[in-house]
């Protein structure tokens, strides 16, 4: 089985009551769609973390989110080929997979694109308060090349989308923080997701971020929420 579910920022309780209630096995792919914070502190909190969920009975697939640092520039990952694309991974903990941004997975004949990457709303908080905030977060000029290029590949047509973020038309504009000046945020990955969106043949788009649950046409975007991809 192919499983969704949105944001955990290191909580992961209900990862495994969901394990559990369902009888996942390693076989079974969990995935996140962004800001698991596996890859946060980058020290002995974040080994902790993934020695615990190395114990789950499902491989988790994590979406790149803005709350977390990009496994490329994590010396312990490397690169593997999985289900007809590439994600990283440390050998120590071979269940924890983190999708590449522009890599297309084949699940059971349905491809299915990882676009990862935000803005973080609360980026000078964290600065001001000496929190992680990683200048990686939202994708850069290559790797929304990488993007295109892997599209231009499959003729523009993928089964589904997973990324963290939305196409700029269809932000959930109701769960906005009112103390937040939507002018002083860079949604340029917004932005960009929109051209994707408008000239992609695909069936479902799967995102997170936004910490609620909403479906907008083919758009669903999740939070605590668990759902089947196909």
């Amino acid at each position: 089985m192919i499983y969704l579910t949105g944001d955990t920022h290191r909580d992961f309780e209900r990862i495994f009551d969901f394990c559990a209630d369902n009888d996942t096995t390693i076989d079974d792919v969990l995935i996140i769609l962004g800001d698991a914070g596996i890859n946060f502190f980058l020290d002995e909190r974040d080994y902790e973390l993934k020695k615990e969920l190395s114990t789950l009975e499902v491989t988790l697939l994590c979406i790149h989110g803005n709350h977390e640092e990009r496994p490329f520039m994590i010396d312990s990952y490397i690169e593997m080929e999985w289900r007809g694309g590439v994600v990283y991974y440390e050998e120590e903990f071979p269940n924890l997979l983190f999708a590449k941004d522009g890599e297309i997975y084949d699940f059971d004949g349905r491809k299915t694109i990882a676009i990862g990457g935000a803005y973080s709303v609360d980026k000078f908080y964290r600065l001001s308060g000496n929190y992680p905030w990683f200048p990686t977060e939202q994708p850069s000029d290559e790797i929304k090349d990488d993007v295109e290029r892997a599209l231009d590949r499959v003729g523009w047509k993928v089964d589904a989308v997973l990324s963290h973020t939305v196409p700029l038309k269809y932000e959930p504009t109701e769960e906005f923080l009112p103390s937040i000046d939507q002018s002083t945020l860079d949604k340029t990955t917004e932005e960009w997701l929109d051209s994707i969106e408008d000239k992609l043949d695909y069936e479902r788009w799967y995102c997170g971020h936004y910490h609620c649950c909403k479906k907008i046409d083919r758009i669903t975007i999740m939070y605590e929420d668990f759902e089947e991809l196909f």
